[in-house]
């Protein structure tokens, strides 16, 4: 009896230790990875502000940024957006005051609306912040403020998965932010694929984090079959290697 062939899955991470770790994930998992980074950081070289009531990062990235620029909150509430940017934070040292019971920018915004009327927010992330936070805080009274620690852009050599998506060849994909929809689509444009891309995906077994991403991959035509209840990572790629796995054969 042949041995079934590997699922092959696109995960779309930077190009640090979060694309070396999902490549182990997706092998412990069995499944044959395609490290596809669809994003990359240019830091700014900006800090938070020091002078805010609450300071909130919503990333990893940001937290390693705003600590290598020595940043202090000082007396500032510091809020995280989720517990891996909750997690940076503690490992930098930082206190963690407010984590969301919704790792989201409107769980954020539920989190604080009733404390922060009249109160100085400093929002600390990258260019492609969702307005949805700033907002939203603006909408319950508080005086918010941003800081643009990167900017995020795509890789001139990212697009291996638009590729073999469009051969037919991709069984699944993990999309991790509206930014990678847009960049895989852009690098399929690039390559002349762009229709035979979004073919190939119908085919396949797509997994967002979140409904932000969800929405955006569904107005461009992206079927997406996985929405985790956990916005993290491993869930979103657990999730979606188990739901790929019963369907695929040669």
């Amino acid at each position: 009896m042949r041995e079934a062939p590997r699922l092959r899955v696109a995960a779309f991470r930077p190009d640090d230790e979060r694309l070396s770790e999902a490549v182990e994930l997706l092998e412990s998992l069995g499944a044959d990875p395609v490290p596809d980074p669809m994003l990359a950081v240019e830091p700014t070289d900006g800090a938070p502000r020091d002078d805010s009531a609450y300071t909130i990062l919503t990333s990893k990235t940001g937290v390693e940024l705003a600590a290598e620029a020595g940043w202090n909150p000082g007396g500032a509430t510091v809020c995280a957006i989720g517990e891996s940017t909750a997690t940076a934070l503690r490992e930098a040292g930082y206190t963690v005051d407010v984590v969301p019971e919704e790792f989201s920018s409107t769980g954020l915004v539920e989190a604080l609306a009733d404390e922060v009327a009249g109160a100085r927010v400093e929002v600390a992330r990258s260019d492609h912040g969702s307005p949805v936070l700033t907002d939203g805080l603006e909408a319950v009274g508080a005086y918010v403020h941003e800081t643009v620690l990167y900017r995020l852009v795509r890789p001139p050599e990212a697009g291996e998965s638009a590729q073999l998506a469009a051969d037919g060849d991709l069984d699944a994909a993990l999309f991790t932010s509206s930014l990678t929809v847009e960049h895989f689509l852009d690098a399929a444009e690039e390559r002349g694929v762009h229709g035979a891309a979004l073919e190939g995906l119908k085919g396949a077994t797509v997994g967002t984090i979140g409904n932000p991403t969800k929405e955006t991959a569904e107005a461009a035509g992206i079927p997406v079959d996985i929405v985790p209840e956990r916005a993290d990572f491993e869930t979103l790629t657990c999730e979606v290697v188990e739901a790929a796995a019963p369907t695929h054969h040669e």
